[in-house]
């Protein structure tokens, strides 16, 4: 049975009928075309035909989003990577690209060729976070970042932060990326702790963005909310959550569209505290509705 199937992705079969390796490259670049990257890199194991199909420039730069020269320039030194096939640029651009002193990074999605982005709480500016009676950074490995913003109290809570980038042609979602009580790890074992976690079940936050071209979005949410969380079966507390802000339209990548984005609670009638701000991220909707749906891990 080896044999066979070792014939038939070869040319020809034991009866010397047509096999995966008479079909033509330039057919199965066409093939490819309809197919993820991982799916491709796979399936250039079979033959040496499949094999230059999944090598070919024109494939590749179907897969890479339309702007990726921007992306490239990123890059240190980035008429270096011009000259890389388009399969080792797509490659590249699937790591995560730092920018902005490294607070914040961009990606390609490995499977759909989506510009994904992240912001960490560094590129924000955030009331009172000069003043360590209120906010710590605190290192941890949960972050991409490798740190958050923990608060333990403040009266005046807000958070705000903009970004300006050459989005390709999309539909994105923006989130803020938030956990209740501050953890760490203990004999092995993550444990949180929530001595500073109150206030936030009185008023509601306030998350909302713009773009630069006047869309705009808001939401409102108690963060913690326990009696709720017990009635349905669910828990705020320990984990991360993120809370979508919204949706906006790129229609073009030039010019480069700014988004600006904030979460704020500023009733001062009552402290709250206990709380860690990590990121928010910039994601294309069907992206993030497939991997929520576990389509893609």
């Amino acid at each position: 049975m080896g044999a066979s199937l070792s014939n038939l992705t070869e040319n020809g079969t034991d009866n010397g009928g047509p096999g995966l390796g008479d079909i033509p490259e330039s057919c199965v670049a066409c093939v490819f075309l309809y197919l993820t990257p991982p799916e491709i890199c796979n399936l250039a194991r079979l033959n040496r035909a499949f094999r230059g199909a999944a090598s070919s420039d024109a494939v590749w730069e179907a897969k890479l989003p339309s702007n990726y020269h921007l992306l490239l320039h990123l890059l240190s030194h980035p008429d270096v990577y011009e000259d890389l096939s388009k399969k080792d640029i797509f490659a590249l651009l699937s790591r995560p690209l730092p920018f902005d002193d490294g607070n914040k990074v961009v990606w390609v999605d490995r499977f759909t060729g989506r510009v994904c982005m992240s912001i960490s709480a560094k590129a924000m500016a955030i009331t009172g976070i000069e003043d360590r009676r209120y906010w710590n950074w605190v290192p941890t490995e949960e972050s991409r970042f490798n740190v958050v913003a923990y608060l333990q109290q403040i009266w005046w809570f807000e958070v705000d932060g903009v970004v300006k980038f050459p989005f390709p042609p999309d539909i994105y979602t923006l989130s803020f990326r938030i956990h209740l009580g501050r953890f760490s790890k203990r004999l092995g074992r993550r444990v949180s702790n929530y001595d500073h976690t109150h206030g936030w079940d009185i008023k509601p936050v306030r998350f909302e963005f713009s773009t630069s071209d006047g869309q705009q979005a808001s939401h409102e949410c108690f963060l913690d909310d326990i009696h709720q969380d017990d009635a349905n079966g669910s828990y705020k507390r320990g984990c991360w959550i993120e809370y979508k802000v919204g949706e906006f339209i790129v229609s073009k990548s030039d010019p480069a569209t700014e988004v600006r984005f904030s979460m704020k609670q500023i009733d001062c009638t009552h402290s709250k505290g206990g709380l860690c701000v990590d990121s928010v991220s910039i994601i294309p909707v069907e992206l993030k509705e497939r991997r929520r749906r576990g389509v893609l891990k």
